[in-house]
């Protein structure tokens, strides 16, 4: 009897392959896209873009139809909202600088999808994701880099569990981003050249601090003040909700050198200003950990650790503390390890964890 997977379509052309592929491996695919956006104008808005929108929708049924599989659209309003659009403006209100992408794999497109899926009987669900999945020795699974480093999209999955993992299909993880649209061309996929979305899918126009002004209403903070590291005043600020680690534009502070944000403090709603050089640091904390490829460490161990998306890695030791969080020391100086972003650790080819940024 064949294994049953659902596949998650965005609309792209990366999850329209990946059910191709798990169709021509002979599996019994069904296509499915989560229907998060918040109201009808809103999707509206992104119908050009967006992995979630409208025309995602209509790309995936169009794919779907091409392939001769089931579509479905299934409702995740709820969860979205609760962790995801939630969670990123309540991080920015604590003065962090979130990953809405990773939330999202891991309470969204995993949880919520792996739920339902499963209750429906099917065997695992499939994604688009530019990673691999192996076994390890010890039994357990990790994410793996994916062939091609250009689009390799480990890091926003380190969250996943065992469970999740176990029942993962991730096909696209052994192509390029080239030979993905060869094959959808030769398909004859209708999604063969559409580019690729970049920005935050519930924030289409980019601008954050209106979307957090919108959502958060009352409890945004108001302006308030750049300081020094000692406490000096520069001058004024729109709102912390404004500011990320390591900014340098839209600052507006007459300095005579180059300045960018160094640290927010909520609690007293002042953005630290200073230099690049104060940017740079060699330690950094992790809490929320997620090990991957390892149940626990106990010892100090040697890894590669990214602190954000396109970060290459550097080389460092991973040290667990006694209140379980997980501090990092890095070989040579990081750059804007920015609170709330995620650390994650590899050895070898693998993920070993990450965890959430802390200072």
């Amino acid at each position: 009897m064949k294994k049953k997977v659902v596949v998650g379509m965005s609309g792209g052309v990366d999850s329209s392959v990946a059910a191709m592929l798990l169709k021509k491996q002979g599996y019994d695919v069904i296509g499915v896209t989560m229907q998060i956006w918040q109201d009808e104008e809103e999707a509206a808005k992104e119908a050009n873009g967006g992995c979630c929108g409208l025309s995602a929708v209509d790309d995936a049924r169009r794919v779907a139809q091409r392939l001769e599989i089931p579509y479905y659209v299934m409702n995740f309003k709820k969860e979205f909202k609760c962790h995801v659009m939630d969670y990123f403006v309540d991080e920015y209100l604590r003065g962090r600088t979130p990953n809405p992408c990773i939330a999202c794999n891991r309470y969204v497109k995993w949880e919520s999808l792996l739920q339902r899926s499963l209750e429906i009987g099917a065997d695992y669900i499939a994604t688009g994701h530019y990673a691999r999945i192996d076994r390890l020795p010890n039994g357990r699974f990790a994410i793996r880099n994916s062939v091609t480093a250009a689009k390799d999209q480990t890091y926003a999955l380190y969250n996943l569990t065992q469970n999740q993992l176990s029942h993962t299909l991730m096909p696209v993880g052994e192509y390029t981003k080239d030979e993905i649209r060869v094959l959808a061309e030769e398909a004859g996929l209708p999604v063969a050249h559409k580019p690729d979305s970049q920005e935050i899918c519930f924030v289409p126009d980019n601008d954050y601090a209106s979307f957090i002004d919108r959502e958060a209403g009352e409890k945004v903070p108001g302006p308030g003040n750049f300081v020094t590291e000692d406490g000096r005043i520069l001058g004024h600020h729109k709102g912390i909700t404004h500011y990320t680690l390591g900014q340098r534009r839209g600052l507006e502070l007459p300095m005579g050198e180059r300045v960018f944000v160094t640290a927010i403090r909520p609690e007293t709603n002042e953005v630290v200003i200073g230099s690049n050089q104060e940017l740079f640091t060699d330690k950094v904390l992790c809490e929320n950990v997620n090990y991957m490829a390892v149940e626990n460490i106990t010892e100090p161990v040697r890894v590669l650790a990214k602190i954000r998306y396109n970060h290459k890695g550097e080389h460092g030791t991973l040290t667990k503390q006694p209140d379980g969080r997980v501090l990092c020391t890095f070989d040579a100086p990081v750059r804007a390890a920015t609170p709330g972003q995620a650390m994650v650790f590899y050895q070898g080819e693998h993920v070993l964890g990450g965890g959430t940024i802390v200072q």
